[in-house]
């Protein structure tokens, strides 16, 4: 049974969601262009990677694309997290030499 799970018809869902979207693939755009023309350390942050393989998801035309990035950007370790004393807060991506899945 392929049940319909949002009354809306793609017509209306593009007509209503467009305009902010568009805004938004914009700004990933120019994000991507300022790491790319950024100088220094050559070496591929992790959140980067994380980042450019969320945008392959993007891309690849299967179902459930939210879930799956956000599945990539989650830490799914079981050990405790270390003191977060002089961070910010959260990362956003798992570092692969910390056991992370990004």
């Amino acid at each position: 049974m392929n049940r319909q799970t949002n009354p809306q018809t793609k017509q209306q869902i593009v007509d209503t969601y467009f305009m902010e979207h568009r805004a938004k693939l914009v700004d990933i755009a120019a994000y991507l262009d300022r790491v790319d023309r950024g100088h220094g350390d050559d070496a591929a942050d992790f959140r980067d990677v994380a980042f450019r393989r969320a945008v392959e998801i993007l891309l690849d035309g299967q179902p459930q694309r939210a879930g799956r990035i956000l599945n990539l950007l989650s830490d799914h370790s079981t050990k405790l997290p270390q003191s977060a004393d002089g961070m910010k807060g959260a990362l956003g991506a798992v570092s692969l030499t910390d056991g992370g899945a990004a």
